[in-house]
């Protein structure tokens, strides 16, 4: 029997940069939710110095950016994102071709640190080691990430693409050994976080629901790490399947049950 290979941590992340404007276009961002928490919870206002993590093409940056943070510092370790970045969000926002565990942080600079759908790109431990030396006393880390289906229930058209993905590499992000993806493992990634010593650690989960037709679809899959890390063939091949599948056995239109996990805490002061 095959078995699937997982994705290098510091080699995945540098897959989205493939096509960053297919990315930005395709893929939904995050509920109001989540920005309502770190407003309400986090103490997010006009002033506040954030770090992000891992921006990619901004979709985050964008709405941290109308909320009123500033200074806005990004770290993005692909320069082919970065350029992108750059484009969309202009002197608004410091961007830095860096990965978080390589970046020069001035210590205890930042009023809170985010990550949106990028924290498994990162060794975590030492990533939020950083994070905390980063954050001045009483301020907050909030990481997110948005799924796209609900692995604790039944996703047909997940279901009907399963032989495609057989030989297909795991992202990291993904569930194995028995326990849930990496996202919605809320022991462990509150662990990590008391680990780094954080405090009032709290986990709280979104569900919303987003519908693509089959040319969304594909375009949707061709942002995921597992699809951009195939050979330009066979990749194509696959996506030429997802939109098969979606046209015939899905009369052209799939919706999907999205979650977004969301961790924040408190450095203390």
């Amino acid at each position: 029997m095959h078995v699937r290979g997982t994705l290098d941590r510091r080699e995945g992340r540098r897959l989205f940069g493939f096509d960053p404007a297919t990315y930005d276009a395709v893929r939904p961002g995050h509920p109001d939710e989540v920005y309502a928490v770190l407003r309400d919870r986090c103490g997010l206002r006009p002033g506040s110095a954030v770090l992000e993590v891992g921006p990619g093409t901004g979709q985050a940056t964008r709405r941290l950016l109308e909320l009123g943070a500033g200074p806005l510092v990004a770290l993005e370790p692909d320069p082919r994102l970065a350029v992108f970045l750059r484009s969309r969000v202009g002197a608004a926002v410091v961007v830095v071709e860096s990965a978080l565990e390589d970046a020069e942080l001035e210590p205890a600079a930042f009023d809170i640190a985010v990550a949106a759908s990028s924290f498994h790109w990162v060794e975590e431990d030492r990533g939020l080691a950083r994070l905390r030396g980063a954050l001045r006393p009483g301020g907050w880390v909030a990481l997110w990430w948005t799924a796209f289906g609900d692995e604790s229930r039944p996703d047909r058209f997940s279901k009907a693409l399963d032989p495609l993905f057989e030989e297909v590499p795991r992202s990291p992000s993904g569930p194995r050994d028995g326990r849930p993806g990496f996202a919605r493992d809320a022991e462990r990634r509150l662990e990590a976080l008391e680990r780094a010593g954080f405090v009032e650690s709290a986990h709280q989960e979104f569900g919303w629901r987003h519908a693509w037709d089959a040319a969304g679809v594909r375009r949707l899959y061709a942002t995921f790490s597992p699809i951009l890390s195939l050979e330009p063939e066979r990749r194509e091949q696959v996506l030429d399947e997802i939109e098969r599948i979606a046209r015939t056995r899905f009369a052209g239109r799939v919706e999907k049950r999205l979650v977004t996990s969301l961790y924040t805490a408190c450095k203390p002061s």
